[in-house]
Formats: C-alpha cells, structure tokens, sequence
C-alpha cells in the first residue's frame, strides 16, 4: 500500500469511505500512533467503514484492532478528501479516500501491536516531526491540535 499523487488522480479508481481517530493522553501532550506492518510508516489508527456499521462503530473497531485500546467517539475533527491523492495497492485497486477523521477517548484496554501493525505509542509533537508519518495524516493531527470550533473541510 502507498500514497500517490497527481492531477485528481483519484478520478482513475473508487471512492472509499474511512476513519481515524486523533487520541491524546491523558494531559493532551501526546497522540496515539501505530507503524503500519505493510509500509513501515507512523499513522493515526484507523481504517476502511465495513458494510452495516456506523463511522462511529468503525472507528472504534479499527483503533481496537490496531492498538488494543477501547475507545469512546468524540467530536468530527475533519472530512479528508482530496482528489489528488489516492492510495495503491500494488493490486490493480486504487482508491479515493474519504476519511472522516474523530477525536477519540480512552477507555479501557491494553496497548498492544497487531496484525496490522508492529507497534505503537503516544507520542509529543515534536517527536511526530521527526517521524516517518504518512504525510496526509500530518495535517489531520495539525486540525486535531488546533482545537478548531467546528470540523474543516479538506
């Protein structure tokens, strides 16, 4: 999986609707990442929404899945989506994403690396910096921390 560019490239393939979940520690200083298991990069938890679930319900799956954490749902940070950007899967399949990125809470759980990823932690903006990030997910941890009065657009 690797994120492309270009022209409204996303025109070539399908839409797709995901998550993310923006969660802080407890003082708010840090947001919880994973390393993805397939490209080695740093991201925000989350992922594709299955058939009959709502965002809400795929947002928790996904970060429990990925983290091991259980978390509560909070407000819409951000709707992602740019038609310049797509995702490759090395298949034939590209996609669109749609993301709607949720700032999530703590709620039980322990935290652990999954199938899906090889690690994670909370980690300080200025460590984030000096990540190997998906570079789309900067600016959705950059609207999280701006604390917004209502979600953007992008």
């Amino acid at each position: 999986m690797r994120v492309v560019s270009g022209p409204r490239i996303g025109a070539r393939g399908r839409i797709a609707l995901c998550v993310n979940a923006v969660v802080f520690d407890a003082e708010r200083h840090k947001v919880l990442l994973t390393r993805r298991a397939d490209n080695g990069q740093w991201c925000l938890p989350g992922g594709h929404v299955d058939p009959g679930e709502t965002v809400a319900e795929s947002c928790r799956r996904e970060v429990e899945e990925e983290t091991g954490l259980r978390v509560r749902v909070g407000r819409l940070i951000g709707v992602y989506s740019s038609p310049d950007r797509a995702v490759d899967y090395g298949d034939g399949k590209l996609l669109q994403i749609v993301a709607l990125s949720f700032e999530a809470a703590v709620e039980g759980g322990k935290l652990a690396a999954s199938s899906e990823t090889t690690a994670s932690g909370f980690f300080a903006r200025d460590e984030i910096a000096r990540m190997d990030l998906m570079a789309h997910h900067r600016e959705r941890i950059a609207d999280a921390l701006a604390g917004l009065p209502a979600a953007c657009v992008r």
